[in-house]
């Protein structure tokens, strides 16, 4: 399952800013993000008098823009979507999603903090915040790092939501040496050869598998 972190924090706080720094950092390092914003105020992306716009007031429900670049989605909903619908129904090629807002929903919180937005940390008391992003320091639990550290946010996010899965599942071994595989890379793998391996006789719920190339 792909795991979400949500950057959280007051209104101007930073946190998109932030998001300009892990973003690639974590790219760098070989990772496949996905991002998703919300907006409790809503927002259109549909402008008046356009082919999608014009869908829309025909009554579709939903419509699709796609160019040999990139696509979008505009669909009408009955209610504000979890993190976990968004990325179970419309994410499914990546490694890693990074949330700005979301402070209501269930997974991990970085909270973004500086001091003339802020009175007190909005989510002190919330189990599921991992880290502090501000310009001053707290005498809290988790990590407390400096609102300029994109860098060390990344480190963060990497120890925690995607090191552990890659030290597990898969390794490769080329003429007696070990090559470090990216998660994306890794888990690629070992769907795709399980994928195969399945379709054989006897095979088709394989739970270990190991390969030898001599």
């Amino acid at each position: 399952m792909i795991p979400i972190v949500s950057i959280v924090g007051k209104s101007d706080s930073g946190k998109t800013t932030l998001i300009e720094k892990i973003v690639p950092e974590l790219v760098q390092r070989g990772y496949r993000v996905a991002t998703v914003k919300h907006d409790i105020h809503g927002f259109e992306v549909d402008k008046e008098g356009k082919d999608s716009w014009r869908h829309r007031r025909a009554g579709a429900e939903a419509v699709i823009i796609s160019s040999p670049e990139q696509m979008a989605l505009i669909k009408t909903v009955d209610r504000d979507q979890t993190l976990a619908e968004l990325r179970d129904r419309f994410v499914d090629d990546v490694d890693i999603i990074i949330s700005e807002g979301f402070v209501k929903d269930v997974h991990p919180k970085i909270e973004v903090f500086r001091r003339e937005r802020h009175r007190e940390l909005l989510c002190a008391a919330d189990e599921r915040l991992v880290a502090v992003v501000a310009d001053q320091r707290f005498d809290i639990s988790v990590p407390c790092l400096k609102l300029d550290d994109g860098k060390g946010v990344a480190d963060l996010i990497e120890k925690n939501f995607l090191q552990k899965k890659e030290d597990e599942g898969l390794s490769l071994v080329v003429n007696g040496k070990p090559v470090m595989l990216t998660f994306f890379v890794k888990n690629f793998l070992m769907k795709t050869i399980r994928a195969m391996v399945s379709t054989l006789k006897g095979c088709e719920d394989p739970k270990t598998i190991r390969i030898s190339i001599g």
